[in-house]
């Protein structure tokens, strides 16, 4: 703080130095900053991996895939193999664009989604989420607008926030993504003069909502991208693990040119190896090649050959089929905790496949300010407003099935009931009212769950 003149004058009449106050910061750097790192934020998941991996906490947060079904030892013998006959290979660098071999095979496996492709418009990234920032990198400005589904991935809202760009969310239904309210969406802010770079979509089993665009649905969606000129970005990591008939058709399938298509094997096969991929049309593959090539050299060469082999030798197939049963069984004990614990009023989506489930509470609850207490009282989920970049969402919270046994996620959903209960009493307590017209941020876009009594 800086003296006040006439003060503490010394004998020979001259003022004491001017003091002036400094503050301490815990970064000495943060000046130094690029303006983009204000956007940088911790996930909220991750944020939630320490108190939410003690043993003692039963996680429905997390959405960890769950890898106890792999063939621990016919893995082992194909990276043997691996080493010993092709391992001075394999251990050195790569191409940029990923080798030749994988990219052959992503086109096999895309196959099952319906789409027909050329490896040469395939680029090998370090996992999806990669692929999503490379892609926003090479279309986005600051400033410019993505429009994204409401909720949306926490860890897209993530990246999209890294390169300053404004997110626009788009409202769901029951079968995903709005047709009309994307058209009006585009319409709205290009008549307000902001430039609508893409928009991006989870069609099969949505992280976090659960739900799955049918395929009139996305040749709707893929109609109103036409007639607006606008870039669709697919996000399709759980797509072959449905519960209950074939996959659908990507919306890839239905256009080469205005959809750039992310994929992944942490969902299929293991996500250590951290290898997925971006199809897009020729001239953006261009693009993407470079930006990969700055930003990594080259996508780890020996993850790329071990996938390879492991698709060579295996029948990986029938063990996306063991993967998808194993994650059935516990979808279908989540729904029945949730029937069995969950207070009146409570809504939750009814997946049929990927990891999630979407909850919704009555109106007076706050799933942030609710998260201490139930992680107090052993159990752990993501808040809704994770999932949204607009501050909406407080009613709402997702539930990861994918990795906790029947057993944990039948206690998981009775300890959840349990909090939720106590929250009801302290409202009642305090006069805050758990009924009434649902909030904005609630339109229809969930399919709930049968406990509405």
């Amino acid at each position: 703080m800086e003296s006040t003149p006439g003060q503490g004058a010394g004998r020979d009449g001259s003022q004491p130095p001017v003091l002036r106050r400094q503050d301490t910061r815990l970064d000495s750097y943060v000046d130094r900053y690029a303006a983009r790192t204000h956007g940088m934020t911790a996930s909220a998941i991750r944020a939630l991996f320490a108190v939410a991996n003690r043993p003692e906490v039963v996680s429905l947060a997390g959405g960890m895939p769950n890898i106890a079904d792999l063939p621990l030892d016919v893995v082992g013998s194909s990276l043997q193999d691996l080493v010993l006959n092709r391992g001075l290979q394999a251990m050195q660098y790569g191409s940029g664009q990923g080798e030749p071999e994988i990219r052959e095979a992503i086109c096999e496996v895309m196959r099952l989604e319906g789409i027909s492709a050329h490896p040469d418009d395939v680029t090998v990234t370090v996992g999806s989420q990669q692929a999503l920032d490379l892609a926003t990198r090479i279309f986005c400005d600051p400033g410019d607008v993505v429009l994204c589904e409401a909720p949306s991935y926490v860890g897209a809202l993530g990246v999209f926030r890294s390169y300053q760009c404004d997110v626009a969310h788009v409202a769901m239904d029951e079968q995903g993504l709005v047709p009309e309210a994307l058209r009006e969406a585009v319409l709205a802010l290009r008549a307000a003069g902001r430039k609508v770079k893409f928009v991006y979509t989870i069609p099969s089993f949505h992280n976090p909502a659960g739900v799955t665009q049918s395929l009139e649905r996305r040749e709707a969606i893929l109609a109103v991208a036409e007639e607006t000129d606008l870039l669709v970005v697919e996000d399709n990591p759980y797509g072959l693990l449905g519960f209950d008939a074939d996959p659908i058709p990507a919306i890839r399938s239905l256009s080469d040119d205005r959809v750039v298509y992310l994929g992944t094997f942490s969902k299929t096969f293991a996500p250590g190896f951290r290898i997925g991929w971006v199809l897009a049309p020729h001239a953006v593959r261009e693009k993407l090649v470079l930006a990969q090539e700055s930003a990594t050299l080259c996508p780890p060469t020996f993850s790329q050959f071990a996938i390879t082999a492991y698709l060579a030798q295996h029948d990986w197939q029938g063990q996306i089929k063991v993967f998808a049963e194993m994650y059935r069984e516990r979808r279908d004990a989540m729904l029945a905790g949730l029937a069995d614990n969950m207070p009146a009023g409570v809504t939750w989506t009814v997946p049929a496949g990927g990891f999630y489930v979407w909850v919704t509470l009555p109106p007076g609850f706050d799933a942030q300010a609710m998260l201490p207490r139930a992680v107090t009282a052993r159990v752990a989920y993501v808040p809704g407003t994770a999932f949204y970049a607009d501050g909406f969402g407080s009613r709402h919270l997702r539930l990861s099935y994918c990795f906790p046994t029947p057993e944990r996620i039948l206690e998981g959903t009775r300890r959840l009931g349990d909090v939720l209960a106590r929250e009801a009493d302290l409202m009642s307590t305090f006069g805050t009212s758990v009924s009434g017209p649902r909030t904005p941020e609630l339109s229809t876009h969930l399919a709930p769950g049968t406990n509405q009594a």
